[in-house]
């Protein structure tokens, strides 16, 4: 069995010391891994990202995490995923880590995402060079975390993004912001490379499960949505069958 520990938007701020660290601490207790959704700052400076770095020194488990929208609205996302690197931190974009759980190994690939919208309702890399632009950066995401998945070789398998891949997880939030919560694009890469678990956030008036076409279970774990310091999702571990999806790769021996 692997722990998965998760938490979304926590946006810590300069004022935030000593807020955050004592209750992730507890992860140690009841996980094996914690994952951050991105949003890990308020606004993406460097005090911040600093003031998040000592919080999680106080969590006994590794820590992986993505960067969110926040986390680039200062225009400095190379110094906030810097520092908490500095500190351990396992940082992921376009790329992915393999954790040791007790013998059995959890790979976990990640991305920010971005927008661009779901099946019947997204844009298209048509127009004007800022429509294209916009879409073809969700289209390189997309692609990045699809290659990232498929170069994991490990008993289970995590996909962290900022991003929603499905409007599922999306709940209350009103239909006119749906294409920039997320896009279709990143859960058809989730499904051609195969996973056990998505996690993201981003979608504070959301809702917490969903699933993509492919059957892939997704959790948003914004802090807003799950309500608490964070979420602990268990993966079965199985003797691995092979499973060869759209892009013909294996897929993970593990359930959630």
């Amino acid at each position: 069995m692997i722990r998965i520990a998760a938490v979304g938007d926590v946006h810590v701020g300069a004022d935030s010391r000593g807020r955050l660290g004592p209750s992730l601490a507890e992860a140690a207790a009841c996980a094996d891994v914690l994952l951050i959704a991105g949003d890990l700052t308020r606004v993406g400076v460097l005090e911040e990202a600093q003031v998040l770095a000592e919080e999680l020194q106080a969590v006994d488990v590794p820590v992986v995490a993505v960067l969110g929208n926040h986390d680039h609205h200062a225009g400095r996302p190379d110094e906030v995923a810097g520092a908490l690197s500095a500190s351990g931190v396992r940082m992921l974009e376009g790329d992915a880590t393999v954790i040791d759980v007790r013998g059995s190994s959890l790979g976990i690939a990640g991305v920010i995402g971005f927008g661009g919208g779901f099946v019947g309702r997204s844009a298209s890399e048509f127009g004007e060079p800022e429509m294209k632009a916009f879409v073809r950066r969700t289209i390189e995401s997309a692609h990045r975390l699809e290659a990232a998945l498929v170069g994991l070789d490990t008993d289970a398998r995590v996909a962290l993004m900022h991003y929603s891949p499905v409007a599922d997880t999306l709940g209350r939030e009103p239909l006119e912001i749906h294409p920039f919560l997320g896009s279709y694009l990143l859960a058809e890469a989730v499904d051609r490379a195969g996973a056990d678990l998505v996690v993201h956030g981003h979608a504070h008036r959301g809702s917490e499960r969903g699933m993509t076409p492919g059957g892939v279970k997704v959790r948003n774990v914004a802090q807003p949505v799950i309500g608490a310091p964070f979420r602990v999702y268990e993966l079965e571990i199985r003797p691995r069958q092979p499973r060869v999806g759209a892009a013909g790769v294996d897929g993970a021996g593990a359930r959630l």
